[in-house]
């Protein structure tokens, strides 16, 4: 493999599917509304720059009809404790039809990004499945996955990496991903304020704190870099290969906007270490996310993009897909 760094970028891609159970239409509508304009936007602004982006897709969004996604529903659906998290009792309520219901799916938009050639779309699970949720099992996973992978082949897709909802890594879970030809997942970094699993567990004061901690370390360097030797931490070739995230990307936020350099200086930074030392940066967020404040969500991205131009010119940092850089990794 190559040694000159590597930008990777994954979106979680789940318009409604991946808010339903946390936020309303009237608190959060207008971000999901807008996403088919966003992803619009990426994708000029990726042409510009060239910039390769690996889309995580829930597999619902494949289909182009409530027909269409009966069709492709897995055998088993998951049995949570917790049926709000259920996005299969959504199904009667949807539009029959993307024209008609653009928040539940987005065949045109997949195969707009699809057509560029140039991106990657892998799966956010078939639908948007919890995998640490009580009452779910591992078998019911398998069908979702199993799911989210013959509808991908509706498009001529074959989703070969995955992004886990909320995070949620289940070290068993990733062997049935191995298994049904799942190369790669997007792991979390490595300090105990982004243990996703851990932070359910602690007390409501402890993961205020965490979460604090998270914010702050979005302005200033608190946990490090986040940038990795993928090479050393995916020595194994029988085994499906971890990528893990570098650094969410916030939102632009009005009430912090004094400190949106600071944001952007952070993540150019850690960019500029894993291009000098031959690393990963892997960026992500979801483009819900860029739904409002839309321009100056825009303008940051921009500015991380002509970071990583001349650092492409100076360094041979690269961007590159998830699948791409585990083919790489692999092939050594």
């Amino acid at each position: 493999m190559k040694k000159n760094g590597t930008f990777v970028i994954s979106l979680d891609y789940e318009i409604h599917w991946g808010v339903f159970d946390a936020m309303t239409l009237e608190a959060y509508g207008e971000n999901i509304r807008n996403v088919n304009k966003v992803i619009d936007r990426l994708l000029l602004l990726c042409d510009k720059y060239g910039v390769k982006i690996t889309f995580a897709t829930v597999g619902m969004l494949f289909a182009n009809s409530k027909e269409e996604l009966l069709k492709f529903n897995p055998k088993l659906i998951p049995s949570y404790t917790n049926q709000s998290l259920n996005p299969f009792n959504l199904i009667d309520s949807i539009g029959n039809e993307e024209s008609e219901d653009k928040l539940h799916y987005a065949q045109s938009t997949i195969n707009k990004i699809k057509h560029t050639g140039f991106h990657e779309i892998g799966t956010h699970t078939y639908s948007h499945y919890n995998c640490w949720a009580p009452g779910q099992t591992i078998e019911q996973f398998e069908e979702d996955i199993i799911a989210a992978k013959k509808i991908g082949k509706l498009l001529d897709i074959d989703v070969q990496s995955i992004v886990f909802p909320k995070n949620q890594v289940n070290t068993p879970y990733l062997n049935v991903c191995y298994k049904h030809g799942i190369s790669s997942y997007r792991g979390t970094e490595e300090s105990i304020i982004y243990d996703t699993k851990s932070k359910r567990k602690l007390k409501r004061r402890i993961r205020s704190f965490i979460r604090l901690a998270r914010l702050i370390d979005g302005y200033t360097n608190l946990t490090g870099h986040n940038t990795y030797d993928v090479e050393k931490i995916n020595k194994s070739k029988d085994s499906i290969v971890n990528l893990p995230s570098s650094r969410f990307l916030r939102p632009y936020f009005r009430k912090l906007k004094f400190l949106e350099s600071l944001k952007i200086k952070r993540i150019t930074k850690s960019m500029k270490y894993a291009a000098k030392n031959n690393q990963l940066y892997h960026l992500w967020w979801h483009p819900h996310n860029f739904g409002v404040d839309m321009d100056e969500n825009f303008n940051n991205l921009e500015k991380i993009f002509q970071a990583y131009s001349l650092l492409n010119k100076d360094y041979g940092f690269e961007s590159k897909t998830m699948t791409e850089l585990t083919l790489n990794i692999l092939e050594k």
